[in-house]
């Protein structure tokens, strides 16, 4: 007579699946928090302001100014943007998708997609204006400055792709991803079209919508 299956494992995929999908619900609700809360801290009575730090850090990147930062800060901007990273997502998830992992597919795009959407649902609800501190190295956006999208868009595909399942990226991969992603953050502020603080509470934001998204297929595989 075989011997009952261990209490431990009985009944442990739904009961997994469930934790895993209860974290998933945690981080975003996280996220959220992180947002909005933050909002409500910089933006009080209706009044935006930058925090001491912040405006510091704005003037201490104003005083290190030279010409080929200009160019480079000018240039590394655009892998932010939703016009780099869509193309770079829909050609990722391209090559992932084959018979079994069409769900591991998904994970770049709605990455990506989420952080632009909550980013821009953000800047509406929010209103905060650009940063006026110093003169701003290229045209100024004309949507408004919290959270910074780009630093939330790059956040979310860089760790998307660290995170698509079956991946297993090396010590290069994580340096690089964690450059680039740096590299776009510092030069929304080197180029003056945001404070820190948008900057830094989007990238917090995208991580937890990118770690719940990657909790979230794995009760789906």
């Amino acid at each position: 007579m075989r011997p009952p299956p261990p209490a431990s494992t009985a009944g442990s995929d739904p009961a997994r699946r469930q934790l895993l999908r209860g974290a998933a619900l945690g981080l975003w609700i996280t996220g959220g928090l992180v947002l909005w809360g933050g909002a409500g801290l910089l933006c009080a009575g209706g009044s935006c302001r930058e925090p001491a730090l912040g405006r510091q850090i704005l003037g201490s990147l104003d005083a290190l100014r030279q010409p080929w930062l200009d160019v480079l800060m000018s240039a590394a901007t655009w892998l932010g943007s939703i016009a780099v990273l869509l193309p770079c997502a829909l050609l990722l998830a391209w090559w992932i998708q084959r018979p079994g992992r069409r769900i591991a597919a998904l994970l770049p795009l709605f990455a990506l997609g989420g952080a632009w959407l909550f980013a821009h649902l953000g800047k509406l609800l929010v209103a905060r204006p650009r940063p006026d501190l110093h003169f701003a190295l290229v045209p100024m956006p004309e949507d408004y400055a919290y959270p910074s999208a780009h630093a939330m868009q790059v956040t979310a595909f860089a760790l998307a792709c660290l995170l698509v399942p079956g991946a297993r990226p090396g010590r290069a991969a994580v340096v690089a991803a964690v450059l680039v992603v740096l590299l776009v953050a510092l030069s929304r502020l080197y180029l003056q079209v945001h404070f820190p603080s948008d900057v830094l509470l989007g990238m917090i934001a995208a991580a937890a919508w990118v770690l719940g998204l990657r909790l979230l297929l794995v009760t789906r595989a």
